[in-house]
């Protein structure tokens, strides 16, 4: 927790002054008041802003999404942007978004563009938040923008509480059973292989207990250094999709996952749509909006090839042709464009196939979830199945021998 320092008035009137641990402002009001102590100013302490400042924690997406949603009303009620973000700062209980706000205020005030401000804080808001803000700003629809990114966040949340509530239970029968696995090919399995050992001389032995006993020795013998391998190889694969071309490699795998890809690549397009229509339906030339959308569809695939068709587009091309083109965009999403473009009604024609993607990737998530437990189910079904098959295989055997 973050540490406050503190300047109050004791029962006699006397100044004091000091330091304290809490969760929030409030909180930290709150032990002084437990304290019989009057507050005349309490504010983080250099190192806890420094903590804050270099991101050390990161803020939840749900205080995110009441601060992008609050802003929105703030600016679509009239209120300064400069105003706004006083109001939200001295409101929020989140120690670290509180610091962050005020940073970002104070940016501003000095002359900052608001999306220039956000990017010195990356972990809290993210590439496409910061590239939609900056549509946003040069659009003159900030207020949409923020609205737009508060409804995205609640999206993504629901997602991850279908998955997380669907795999729950899944995940720890699968838990479970990978435990049981492991004590017996650690402990179990081993016992078994000198009963086997005859069999396994004179070739008779089953080739699923032959496996089994395979893995069983791998595992005894290499057990710790596939571990550390396993550990050492995430750790590097995180590394590798954090630098430019394995960010942009792995943007280009996920678009090709079975079944996965297509949702992606559905919420991808949606996202690109809706941020062009808007910045079209709101004046903004189309080689700017384009240049501006193509950030927002926060893929660097698809990124690339918008801003391809943006150069396409400034040498006197329809945006159809060059989308077409470039194999990342649906025949029926091409069409779209060329018939909206042709109707020079382009930009209700993208806010629209925005609405039907959305629509149709939340049903195909929807069916996803639900195919998940039966699945991971299944998996752990197989495995356990497996293993005292294996085991079984020569005992049968014998008794038939015999």
């Amino acid at each position: 927790m973050p540490d406050f320092k503190y300047l109050a008035k004791a029962m006699t009137g006397k100044q004091v002054s000091g330091t304290l641990t809490a969760a929030s402002e409030k909180d930290a009001l709150a032990g002084l008041a437990a304290k019989s102590l009057f507050p005349i100013s309490v504010m983080l302490t250099e190192q806890s802003k420094q903590q804050a400042s270099t991101g050390s924690r990161r803020v939840s997406a749900k205080y995110l999404t009441v601060f992008y949603n609050q802003l929105a009303d703030l600016l679509k009620s009239g209120v300064p942007l400069l105003r706004s973000l006083q109001l939200l700062e001295d409101q929020t209980s989140h120690a670290t978004l509180k610091f962050v706000i005020q940073d970002v205020r104070e940016q501003v005030a000095d002359g900052t563009r608001l999306n220039d401000s956000m990017r010195r804080h990356p972990k809290t808001f993210n590439f496409l938040t910061v590239s939609m803000v900056k549509a946003g700003e040069e659009g003159g629809f900030l207020e949409d923008v923020l609205a737009r990114i508060a409804a995205f966040n609640d999206q993504q949340e629901e997602l991850k509480g279908k998955v997380t509530g669907a795999m729950v239970y899944p995940l720890f029968l699968m838990s479970v059973g990978l435990t049981i696995v492991t004590i017996m090919m650690v402990w179990f399995v081993p016992k078994f292989a000198a009963i086997f050992g005859r069999m396994q001389d004179q070739g008779t032995l089953p080739w699923a207990t032959t496996t089994l006993l395979a893995v069983s020795d791998v595992i005894q013998a290499y057990g710790l250094l596939i571990l550390f391998a396993v550990v050492g190889a995430g750790a590097g694969t995180i590394v590798y999709f954090r630098s430019i071309e394995g960010a942009r490699n792995l943007d280009k795998w996920k678009l090709k996952i079975p079944g996965l890809g297509g949702i992606l690549q559905n919420l991808a397009v949606a996202r690109f749509c809706r941020m062009l229509g808007t910045l079209l339906k709101n004046g903004v030339p189309i080689l700017q909006s384009l240049r501006i959308a193509k950030d927002a569809s926060g893929n660097v695939i698809l990124a690339e090839a918008i801003g391809n068709a943006a150069d396409n587009v400034s040498s006197g091309q329809s945006l159809a042709v060059p989308l077409r083109s470039s194999g990342q965009f649906s025949r029926d999403l091409i069409e779209m464009i060329a018939v909206g473009e042709e109707a020079n009604n382009l930009e209700n024609v993208l806010i629209g196939v925005a609405d039907n993607l959305e629509k149709r990737t939340s049903r195909r998530i929807d069916m996803v979830v639900r195919l998940l437990e039966p699945v991971l189910l299944l998996v752990m079904a197989v495995v356990v199945t497996f293993v005292i098959a294996a085991l079984l295989l020569p005992v049968l055997n014998l008794s038939t021998t015999a």
